[in-house]
């Protein structure tokens, strides 16, 4: 690791530039003693290997970990072997009962106009098919305003292919959530999705969908993008597409599994919680390393690190991966019913679950009351405003890194249980311009992994961390009787 040292010693001269006489005038002011905290954090992590190491190890000796499978348990024990190693305070395993839903074998078969094995990847949660597959004509459509108007007549008894361009995943994967349903109710026996992703070396994609329960279950399952464009030419050249479908999917009971919590104990505010976290399950294909081993090794050492050094910020740091986020945030929901008594102690709630791009900045998720009134929305819309004018004063600091970007936005699909209840939550804003090449794929593998810029991501969480535990102000004031 020396070698690394050398070229650190430039970025902390610059960090020391940046941060000299900025942060004194930001509100809250940062003390002396936070800005020498903060240029430990930073020096630490950028010639440290810890969170590259304890990663390589969960994927390669553990790997891909969906939720109920032994996999998943075998994660849950060697992360609180790992934190416990590390000095971590009250580790614990938090049960949370989740799915069981196994892919089974399968494969999907062109038949006509030629015979050939098709790229697929079953949607997790999909029914399988009948115990001799399902052979059916396709039919092709690039959205659900394609697939209505080919009405009952054109869908009935047929397997539809949603071929839907990518755009981005927010807007795309509505085809793989909801697609089933959507041709379901049209009488058709069977969904293909196009893989929601930008590029493919015929690698499908995998996820979650749901079922509309009134509706019936079809198999469904995506394709790689290769397979899908070539489908669709097919079918729009005028030939008679027939696929042969057979997936062994089956859901089965519920199963016990469990959030991995941890904590570094705080001083004069120890009752008030600073959360940082990743989920610790994945997709049963490649070795979850992008999404989200990346994350959760990002919180355990960016908590680490503020242990190792012997910070003593004043609220407690608490670390937290998640089970289960794929196919049901049902860890997450356990959390928060569990802590439901304690959700005001929770003074911001971050996570990192958009792999391991370099970190710009950071997301701000404030959130007025369901069903708030007026006046509590325009209350919830001034401390957003507070908490992001108080974040941008930070921002300096994160200059080094350039993670400077402070945005209101989504905090995260797990913490967002929290946020809704009324915590301040935090998403780690990472570049994604790679992301979704891999994103749920066999290829979200270890060696996608950039050791430099995990170190960077560890510096740049490790800080908001520090600085959210030891400011004098939180991000929101306590949740009102409303959030709760």
């Amino acid at each position: 690791m020396m070698p690394r040292r050398l070229p650190i010693l430039a970025t902390l001269a610059l960090f020391v530039s940046l941060t000299t006489g900025v942060a004194r005038a930001a509100a809250p002011p940062v003390t002396e003693r936070q800005r020498t905290a903060v240029a430990r954090l930073l020096g630490e992590a950028l010639t440290r290997d810890d969170a590259y190491e304890g990663l390589r190890e969960l994927c390669d000796r553990i790997g891909h970990r969906l939720s109920g499978s032994a996999q998943l348990d075998s994660a849950i024990a060697w992360s609180m072997r790992r934190l416990r190693a590390q000095g971590f305070s009250r580790v614990r395993a938090e049960p949370a009962m989740v799915p069981a839903w196994v892919r089974g074998e399968e494969r999907a078969t062109l038949l006509e106009p030629v015979r050939r094995e098709l790229s697929m990847l079953g949607i997790g949660m999909s029914v399988g098919t009948p115990p001799g597959g399902i052979t059916a004509e396709v039919v092709t459509v690039s959205d659900f305003d394609q697939l209505e108007a080919l009405g009952e007549a054109g869908v009935r008894g047929r397997i539809v292919l949603f071929d839907a361009p990518f755009t981005n995943y927010s807007q795309t994967v509505r085809y793989r959530s909801a697609g089933a349903s959507r041709a379901a109710k049209l009488g058709a026996v069977a969904v293909l999705v196009r893989s929601v992703g930008p590029v493919s070396l015929d690698t499908p994609h995998t996820g979650a969908l749901s079922y509309v329960d009134s509706l019936p279950r079809i198999p469904a399952a995506c394709l790689s993008l290769e397979d899908a464009a070539m489908l669709h030419r097919l079918t729009d050249s005028g030939a008679r597409v027939r696929v042969h479908l057979q997936m062994g999917a089956h859901q089965g009971p519920d199963v016990a599994s469990a959030n991995v919590v941890a904590e570094v104990p705080g001083t004069d505010l120890a009752r008030e919680i600073v959360l940082v976290s990743g989920h610790l399950d994945s997709w049963d294909v490649g070795q979850g390393a992008h999404d989200d081993g990346a994350g959760c090794l990002i919180a355990m050492e960016a908590a680490h690190l503020i242990h190792r050094l012997g910070l003593k910020p004043r609220r407690t740091i608490r670390v937290v991966l998640w089970t289960n986020e794929e196919n049901g945030t049902r860890g997450a929901r356990a959390y928060a019913q569990a802590h439901r008594d304690a959700i005001a102690d929770h003074a911001a709630v971050i996570e990192s679950d958009a792999g391991n791009g370099a970190v710009l900045g950071f997301q701000l998720d404030v959130r007025p009351p369901a069903g708030a009134t007026a006046a509590d929305s325009a209350a919830a819309t001034r401390e957003r405003d507070r908490a992001l004018a108080m974040l941008q004063a930070w921002a300096p600091l994160f200059e080094p890194l350039g993670a400077t970007r402070m945005s209101v936005g989504g905090a995260g699909a797990d913490v967002g249980h929290l946020c809704a209840a009324g915590a301040a939550g935090l998403g780690v804003d990472h570049d994604m311009t790679r992301y979704f090449d891999v994103h749920h794929t066999r290829a979200d593998t270890f060696d996608k992994i950039d050791r430099t810029t995990l170190g960077r991501n560890v510096a740049a969480v490790a800080i908001m961390t520090y600085l959210l535990a030891d400011s004098p102000e939180r991000l929101r004031a306590r949740p009102t009787a409303a959030h709760r």
